[in-house]
């Protein structure tokens, strides 16, 4: 695994986060969210393909937000799901994020971690957004 670092490419013009080609999950904790690196990268995803979020980091680095004070006032659906980590993280939620660009390599995500609850899951395409479930 990787430490998450967030590039230039991981958001829009207006700054918003929307790192396409990867798959974003929250776990409840981070003991799942461990596990579910570890199964992804036991399902064969690069380990620097592979990165965990603690909920400080989601908070500062995706959701902009300093110290316990608002968030991104973004609209549309990309602004939508940054509050929406931005809400689990302030209840302890870690992420995974990992790069699978095809959507057989999304299948290969959710496979890998089929037996591990996630509470929150988006696939970044192009010009869409996937909701992830299990």
């Amino acid at each position: 695994m990787k430490t998450f670092e967030l590039t230039p490419k991981m958001v829009t013009m207006g700054g918003v986060f929307y790192p396409t080609g990867y798959a974003m999950l929250l776990f409840s904790d981070a003991g799942l969210a461990e596990k579910a690196a570890q199964a992804m990268e036991a399902a064969g995803f690069a380990s620097d393909a592979v990165m965990q979020l603690e909920p400080a980091t989601i908070l500062h680095d995706i959701g902009k937000v300093d110290g316990d004070s608002g968030g991104l006032p973004s609209v549309g659906t990309e602004g939508h799901t940054v509050n929406k980590y931005i809400a689990l993280a302030r209840k302890g939620h870690h992420g995974v994020m990992v790069h699978a660009p095809s959507d057989e390599d999304t299948q290969r995500v959710l496979a890998a971690i089929s037996d591990i609850p996630f509470t929150y899951g988006q696939k970044y395409h192009m010009l869409a957004m996937e909701d992830l479930e299990q």
